[in-house]
């Protein structure tokens, strides 16, 4: 590891820490939306949109909307932070 054309090798120490770090930190998403709400999208390319929630992927932060667009509904993947109860 480092900057440069001669790397310096990590110590077993330096290693494991990395290890238990990139272990720990998953990302946990608190999502207070359920499947069958009604939201209002506020960003992106569907925003000031109306739909229902059709899945929720906490792990992911994801949130799978069936908007109306041209008489039919379509699924939408947005992320949890483009969306909000209506």
């Amino acid at each position: 590891m480092g900057a440069g054309v001669n790397p310096v090798p990590l110590k077993k120490e330096e290693v494991d820490y990395l290890f238990k770090k990139m272990e720990a930190s998953t990302a946990k998403h608190n999502i207070d939306i359920t499947i069958g709400e009604s939201i209002l999208i506020v960003d992106g390319p569907f925003k000031d949109l109306e739909g229902k929630v059709n899945s929720v992927d906490s792990e992911r932060g994801k949130v799978k909307v069936l908007v109306s667009m041209f008489g039919r509904e379509t699924p939408v993947e947005l992320d949890f932070l483009q969306v909000k109860k209506i």
